[in-house]
């Protein structure tokens, strides 16, 4: 068979395994090109001669191209998946890791200590697996490695899937991984869904049923017990605590509040310096409003917390965590007590019950959803997602006023036709 048949019949070869792939010659070498209806094209350069002695090896790895190109993988990611390359060294990985660790609490949104090692732990099993004899050679192998271990469908095996997209991103985009390692754009199936029967509540955890439960459980902390040690962190804590009922906060935010004016109301007011972006939504900086609490006498708590803070004399905690504050609480017996009894009658205390708490309050005192997502730092979507009485709070206020309205327009059309 003569040179240029021999071209024909490799080219027809390729043009048959699937629409759209073609070879061709450049500089010698040869090209494949793949063009799809609505796509940009693809090509890439294969590593032999545009040479009827080549031939038969080019058309055998392009056959192995296409294999993965069907499995998903662009042209580029199909051929380096075909010629096998992947670092399989253990400390490749490892260097990688540490230029993203670097990259995540240096630049972009960055996170804290705390954060990267508690929501960065899945990359570290990642290093390991690769360090391992016979390494996966794609990252949905990897990832399914890294995140079985987790209940599917949690809160953490989300985290955790995130965290490994982030990690391998960053090394296709940076450290020069192939373009074969990058993480699928959807993580619904690593993540897995809930199995029918196991849906988690709305919410973790319930909201305290009245102001009295909180007033009596911050009446029994220690805060004038003769340890002087004792006596100084029950101090804190009550303070942590007090913010966190009248202000509604995470555990985390207790730690990031400052006072700042607001140019709108033309005042200082409370403010949360809290960022993030997760699941549930993203979560801005935001101004905060307080919603004291009443007692049994009917009047309103007044723990003067804001000039306290203003003027540096609320002392709180050094370590501000959902974590500490748990360690703290569950050693405190009346709190341990008061679980129990709310236990007994299928609810659960936990330390976020204080923002439950308030976020009920708002709702049956009839303020606006609107505004109480904006001192949460919700978005209306993942509000009424965690407090599904939201809605039902505003629709029935809705009707509420909406019928008041009807009323006092009929009683006011009613007098104008008496009076002619």
């Amino acid at each position: 068979m003569i040179a240029r048949d021999r071209q024909k019949v490799f080219q027809v070869q390729v043009k048959d395994l699937m629409m759209g792939l073609t070879a061709n010659e450049r500089r010698g070498k040869v090209q494949l090109k793949l063009r799809r209806t609505g796509e940009k094209q693809q090509s890439v350069m294969l590593p032999f001669d545009w040479s009827p002695k080549f031939f038969d090896d080019a058309y055998t790895r392009i056959r192995n191209i296409y294999t993965f190109i069907v499995e998903g993988h662009s042209l580029k990611a199909a051929a380096e998946l075909a010629q096998g390359k992947a670092p399989k060294k253990g400390q490749d990985w490892s260097d990688m890791l540490t230029k993203f660790e670097n990259y995540k609490k240096t630049f972009g949104r960055t996170v804290n200590d705390l954060t990267w090692t508690k929501d960065f732990k899945a990359c570290y099993m990642a290093v390991d697996v690769m360090a391992a004899k016979n390494p996966p050679s794609d990252p949905i192998t990897l990832m399914e490695m890294c995140l079985k271990d987790w209940k599917p469908a949690s809160r953490t095996r989300e985290k955790r899937a995130q965290a490994l997209s982030s990690f391998l991103t960053y090394c296709v985009e940076r450290c020069n991984l192939p373009e074969t390692w990058t993480p699928p754009a959807k993580l619904k199936t690593l993540i897995g869904e809930i199995k029918k029967g196991e849906e988690p509540n709305k919410i973790a955890g319930d909201p305290f049923d009245n102001d009295q439960q909180i007033l009596d459980l911050l009446a029994s902390l220690p805060t004038d017990d003769q340890d002087k040690k004792v006596s100084k962190a029950a101090a804190q804590w009550f303070n942590a605590l007090c913010l966190m009922a009248e202000l509604g906060l995470r555990p985390i935010e207790v730690g990031k509040m400052i006072i700042k004016y607001d140019p709108v109301m033309k005042k200082d007011r409370w403010f949360c310096t809290h960022e993030k972006k997760g699941g549930n939504g993203r979560t801005d900086p935001r101004f905060v409003k307080p919603f004291p609490l009443i007692d049994l006498d009917g009047n309103l708590v007044n723990w003067n917390l804001f000039d306290r803070f203003k003027a540096g004399l609320l002392p709180l905690p050094e370590n501000i965590s959902g974590e500490s504050f748990g360690k703290y609480l569950i050693r405190r017996k009346h709190y341990v007590e008061l679980k129990a009894a709310m236990k007994k009658e299928g609810k659960n205390l936990v330390n976020y019950s204080f923002r439950h708490y308030y976020s009920l309050r708002s709702h049956q005192a009839n303020i606006p959803v609107g505004e109480v997502c904006l001192s949460m730092g919700h978005s209306y979507e993942s509000h009424v997602r965690a407090y599904p009485y939201a809605k039902a709070s505003s629709v029935d206020s809705a009707f509420d006023e909406g019928i008041e309205r009807l009323l006092a327009r009929v009683k006011a059309k009613k007098l104008l036709e008496e009076k002619e």
